[in-house]
């Protein structure tokens, strides 16, 4: 449909208060509602954009709606379509905005719904959709009408696929992401693994369909149909678009919730878990208020920061139970906060290594803190962070996710230590040692090896060095004296070990 169309519906009460003909003839290919300032990241092209203009006050400046403006003109989208109640009419600074930036605009007048207008654009296009010449099956007029009613309903996925394929008989048919996760599935489908449904994706049986959107590398979402003849290629295809209008309403539905979400991680980054802004935080992400908790910090080489965030809120979805929420800290790192306890940490392994095989180009990693409480949460962030670094330093090149209840020994301890210290560290410890400058100092960083893995035995080390028990006593001495360390000390043993360690 196009945007005349919609002006044409009596019902509506629409009135054009500014558009030229180029522009009320684009096609229009969704609807989507927003009062936020700048929603530039939650808009598609071709889209008409619902506003009950709250964002906006008696007094702003024009620069706040020209912001508002150009974010719409800047995506494409095909109008603005403007409440009328809340302010008694359209101000006319937007439609000079409107004007300037080239953007149709539209007022609704306070009797009619956005979820009228909503309805009425869906009904439309699935009408388009049915009159396109094609030599295959379309989805029946009823079926259309009720998907479309549906998705103006925010109904779940999963009525949305039985309603779609109940007039072909109820076949198996899945929504799954690319991890495996199933998000939806017809009424006869049983209900498959994680791994099992990403064989389904990747064994070339049946017909699998990606749902087009903006989904980043970590969270695409796939129509996945068993059987290879359970539907005509022009129903699924319509059907994937249903899904993909209903995708697009979750994201941006879901944006009142992210930004609680850093309000919260800005707070525990600063230290200040505590006092009643902190618990009307964790109240809007909708976290208890007592805890415990556990931090979880992910990172991606050459990612997006966003985007990171998408992959680690899709690995904590693989365990459904404890809440959590994700969003960005304030130096952009990807963060969660997860309710859980000492036997409830996230299940972050199996659903890792499936995203990380999504774009296996990307080193990505997490670190997980131990339980905490709400008041060492700043706590509990810092311990994600250590363990991230541990987890990057097991796996540069890969994946991998660490958590600080792994911290068992000396060498994993060590691991979260950022490079430039234990180089550092070693270096001190070392000292001419370190730096390998000779053959005899090779031949004795060899010697302190050993003789530090067979706990100290000369003669162990003697005879796996194929040496004299004479020798080992003279090259642990030189060791000594370049060190300045005793090996018959267990402190000085230990430096040793970790500057080994630390190489």
């Amino acid at each position: 449909m196009h945007v005349h169309d919609l002006l044409q519906l009596d019902a509506l009460d629409l009135t054009l208060l500014w558009g030229e003909e180029p522009l009320l003839t684009q096609e229009v290919s969704g609807v989507t509602a927003t009062d936020l300032e700048d929603p530039a990241r939650f808009l598609q092209p071709g889209e008409l954009v619902l506003s009950g203009l709250v964002w906006w006050a008696p007094g702003d400046d024009r620069e706040k709606v020209d912001r508002f403006v150009a974010a719409l003109a800047d995506s494409g989208a095909a109008a603005l379509l403007a409440g009328e109640e809340t302010h008694g009419k359209v101000p006319a600074v937007l439609v000079e905005s409107c004007r300037a930036h080239r953007v149709a605009l539209v007022a609704v007048a306070a009797r009619t719904t956005f979820r009228a207008i909503t309805e009425a654009v869906y009904l439309r296009r699935w009408g388009d959709l049915s009159r396109r010449p094609a030599g295959h099956y379309a989805l029946p007029e009823n079926v259309r009408n009720e998907l479309a009613g549906l998705l103006a309903g925010d109904a779940a996925p999963d009525a949305l696929l039985d309603r779609a394929f109940a007039h072909l008989g109820g076949p198996a048919c899945y929504l799954l992401t690319a991890t495996g996760r199933t998000l939806a599935r017809t009424p006869d489908a049983l209900e498959p693994t994680a791994r099992q449904a990403r064989r389904y994706l990747t064994a070339g049986v049946g017909n699998t369909l990606r749902i087009e959107g903006d989904p980043g590398p970590y969270d695409a979402w796939f129509l996945h149909l068993r059987g290879a003849d359970d539907a005509p290629p022009r129903v699924l295809h319509e059907i994937a678009e249903v899904i993909a209008q209903y995708r697009h309403h979750e994201a941006a539905r879901g944006t009142a919730a992210r930004r609680a979400t850093d309000a919260l991680l800005a707070l525990v980054a600063a230290g200040a878990a505590e006092g009643t802004a902190f618990d009307a935080a964790l109240h809007a992400c909708g976290l208890p208020a007592d805890g415990p908790f556990r931090v979880v910090v992910a990172a991606a080489d050459g990612t997006e920061p966003e985007q990171v965030a998408r992959a680690l809120a899709e690995a904590l979805r693989h365990s459904p139970g404890p809440p959590f929420a994700v969003g960005l800290l304030p130096g952009g790192d990807a963060a969660a906060v997860v309710t859980g306890d000492e036997e409830s940490a996230p299940a972050l392994d199996e659903p890792w290594s499936a995203l990380h095989a999504c774009r296996p180009q990307a080193p990505l990693h997490a670190g997980v803190s131990g339980p905490v409480t709400v008041a060492d949460l700043n706590s509990g962030l810092e311990q994600a962070r250590y363990a991230l670094a541990a987890a990057r330093a097991a796996a540069p090149g890969g994946a991998g996710v660490s958590s600080v209840d792994e911290l068992s020994t000396l060498g994993s301890l060590l691991s979260g230590v950022p490079d430039e210290v234990r180089t550092a560290f070693s270096s001190r410890v070392l000292g001419p040692l370190s730096r390998g400058g000779s053959a005899s100092h090779r031949m004795l960083m060899e010697t302190l090896e050993v003789f530090l893995a067979q706990h100290g035995s000369w003669a162990r080390t003697a005879e796996i060095l194929h040496l004299h028990v004479n020798t080992v006593h003279y090259r642990v001495q030189r060791i000594e004296a370049l060190t300045g360390r005793d090996l018959s000390r267990l402190d000085h043993k230990l430096d040793l070990h970790a500057a080994l360690l630390c190489r």
